[in-house]
Parts: structure tokens; sequence; C-alpha cells
């Protein structure tokens, strides 16, 4: 195959940023056909529950079964599809979960309280959610990192019950994801998929209870069915294209290089991989490797036609600049492939994670490094962060005020009360004031 032609940008060039922000610029939009679907879909669920459930699991995914037990996978089936597995991969996986868990740990907030000096007692109480939903693709796709990504450190943080959904079409199961479930301690696996899913956890039916929050990547039915019903159920985010942004100092292989690219591009076609660097000769490398590794790559016109499309090889005057650009990128994963990437680290304000060092390839944060894998994507590392325990507990405020702080509190009170024409909240200070 050809391989495709990689644009060549500089941050020299007057059009720079405004040629950045077009490479960057992702439509996010809505399609009108996929919004009418999930609609009519959570409508139909909400109304009919499991029956509704049954019959697009029937249309959708040519499963035709009469009751939502024939759906759900028992436990023995999870623990037999990890017995069943490989040694490589069960020991992989076990590894994996382990350094998952353990970094994981580490994020657990705990409840706190401070009492000041005339006794009122303030604080913040931590609290794991009750019940969390996990969407995992399914059928052909295969995603065990991603399981274990979302429900490990939903159990750290204590959430008592975790359900998982997996579309099986037309009954295809996949091994690893079922043995990653047993592994991660999911307590209900059902196998079912699309907006429908989303619309069953949201929602609850005769079988499915509501859960609190939804977590977990889909297709775009599933985004779209998972912004819907946000503020009836939390969620983790509604993820873009999957992205990687390099500097480079011109000290790594440019192989390496190529194959980082590569490793984001292979997702899908819209996926992003841009390279920024300091010499123009180590890009003119990374552009000759591309060409020459890409027909050896399985997943070639996926990674050809991402990096066609939206891949950029960028010089730049320098690693300041280049960590300025990166700001201004805010990228979902960040290699800093340079000699002393601790150097840098600390002028990057912005990105989902920061993969440090010629051996820290983005792939090895993918699986197995520990910290969480679901990353703030399009441009919203910003504002955003990593997917984490924290996602899986909530906060609520504690205040107990002594009757000598209800003096002290009551007249600030009252004058702000009043000032917003808030008779009632007012009075409600002024009451537990000394005459």
């Amino acid at each position: 195959m050809t391989a495709p032609t990689i644009r060549r940008l500089s941050s020299r060039d007057p059009e720079f940023l405004s040629a950045l922000d077009a490479l960057l610029h992702f439509d996010n939009g809505t399609d009108e056909t996929i919004e009418r679907t999930v609609a009519e879909v959570l409508a139909n669920v909400r109304m009919l529950g499991d029956a509704a459930v049954l019959d697009y699991t029937r249309r959708f995914d040519r499963l035709d079964v009469a009751t939502m037990a024939r759906l759900e996978l028992a436990p023995d089936v999870l623990r037999a599809a990890f017995d069943n597995l490989p040694a490589a991969q069960s020991q992989s996986l076990r590894h994996a979960a382990e350094r998952i868990r353990v970094y994981h740990e580490r994020q657990k907030l705990g409840s706190w309280e401070y009492t000041e000096a005339d006794g009122t007692r303030l604080g913040q109480k931590v609290t794991p959610l009750d019940r969390v939903g996990l969407y995992v693709p399914g059928g052909k796709a295969a995603y065990p990192s991603s399981v274990l990504m979302n429900a490990i450190p939903a159990k750290v943080a204590g959430v008592r019950e975790l359900i998982m959904v997996v579309p099986t079409p037309g009954g295809q199961k996949n091994e690893l994801v079922l043995a990653a479930a047993h592994l991660a301690g999911v307590d209900r696996v059902f196998t079912i998929g699309g907006a429908q899913a989303v619309a069953a956890l949201a929602y609850g039916t005769q079988t499915i209870p509501q859960v609190d929050k939804i977590v977990g990547p889909g297709n775009a039915y599933v985004a779209s069915a998972k912004r819907r019903v946000f503020g009836t159920v939390g969620i983790d985010m509604v993820a873009g294209p999957s992205e990687v942004l390099v500097i480079s100092d011109g000290s790594g292989d440019p192989e390496w290089t190529a194959i980082d690219l590569f490793a984001q591009a292979e997702h899908d076609e819209l996926a992003q991989s841009i390279l920024l660097c300091p010499d123009a000769a180590y890009l003119d490398r990374v552009a000759a490797a591309i060409e020459r590794l890409l027909p050896t790559m399985p997943r070639k016109d996926v990674i050809a036609a991402s990096i066609g499309g939206r891949g950029a090889l960028i010089h730049v005057s320098n690693l300041d600049e280049a960590c300025v650009i990166a700001n201004r990128i805010a990228p979902e994963h960040l290699e800093l492939s340079v000699a002393e990437p601790r150097a840098l680290v600390d002028k990057i304000r912005h990105a989902g994670a920061i993969f440090m060092g010629h051996y820290t390839s983005e792939s090895l944060g993918d699986y197995c490094a520990g910290p969480n894998h679901v990353l703030p994507t399009s441009r919203s590392a910003r504002f955003s962060s990593p997917l984490g325990v924290y996602d899986f507990q909530k906060r609520t405020s504690i205040i107990e005020v002594s009757e000598a702080g209800a003096q002290t509190l009551g007249p600030i009170a009252s004058t702000l009360a009043h000032g917003e024409g808030l008779t009632a909240h007012a009075r409600a200070a002024e009451l537990r004031l000394k005459r």
C-alpha cells in the first residue's frame, strides 16, 4: 500500500495556530437519526422495562430469549471463563488488576471534621455510591482492560453493587471480558448492549435495578444515551476519539516514535497522533519510519486513514515552545519522549496522562502500569481528570453549630438574607439569637 502523506507543520509559520486549531477540530455534533432512535429506545425501556429490552436485544443482537434471566450470566460462568484462560492471559490479567488496585487505593478520600473555638463542628462525610453500571463493548471487540479500569476503582471506593452490561451479538461472548469481570469483582452481568442497556441501567427495569452512575465506553448510540440520561444518573464522560501527543527532543529511536503514533491511530480513523520536535531531521526520520512500518501493521488501513486525516509532524523552535503548544492541545495522552522528562513535566498543565521517558510507551498505561486509562479527550483535559476512585465517592457537608456559634453566625446570615429579600431565612437565624 501507499503510505499516507502525514501533514508537516511548523510553529514558525504565521498561520500555524489557525492550522493547528483546524487540525484539532472535531465535530462532536449529534446525528439526528441516531438521536431520534436513542430517544425512542429510552422512552420505550422507561415505559415497558424488561419487555422493551428483550425486544431490542432480539432485533439488534439477534438473541431471541423469553426472559431477562436468560440474559444474565451466573457468577460460575464468569469464574469458568477465567479458569479456562491460557496461563499467560490469566497471569497478565492478575498482574494488571493488582497494579491497578494498588494505584487506586492511594486515591481513596476519607471523611474529616474540625471544631471551632465556640464548639461549632464542620466537616465532610465521604460515602461510596450504592450501585454503578458498567458498559462494556461486546461481540468481536475485546476490552478486558476497560473492565479492569472501570470496575476496580469502583470496588476500591466501596461501591456496594457493580452491574455490567455487555452485548453478545448472536450469542458471541468474549471470554477474556468475562474473565476480567470475575477478577474485578463485578456483581452481576447482563448480555445486553446499546442504548437499551443504558436505559435499563438508568431507569431500572423489573429485573435490572436502577444504578446511580454509568461508566464505560460505547458507540455513538451508547454515547448519545449516556448524554440523555445524565441527571437521572451520573456518567463518567462522553469521550471523543483517542489522542496521543508526543514531545521529542530527537534523542529517541524514530521507529519507537512511529509505532507510538500508530498505537493511537489504530483505534479508529478519527484518532489523532501528533509529534512535536525541534529537530527537523528527526521528523524526517520518523516520517520515513512511518512509511516503512505501516505496511507491516495488521490494522494498516485504519492507521493510514487516521494518520493521513488527523495526524501531524510539527517542527517547533524548542522544547519550551513544545510545552506551550501541548497545553493548548490538552491531549488525552502526552508522551515526553526526551532525555530529561522531569525538566518538562512542571511546564505541562493540561494532559490526561503524562508518559515520561523513552521506555514509557502509552500502551503500558492502557493495560497495566496502574493509573487509569479512562482519560479526558477533545481538549477536556483543561478542566477534567482521569477516571478514579473519587468518581465513585460522593461528599456530604456536615454542619453542627453550637449555641455560642449561632450567636456569631446568626447576625451574619440575617443581614445577608435580608439583603436577598428572603425574610424567612433571616428569621430562622434570628430566632436562635439570645435576647
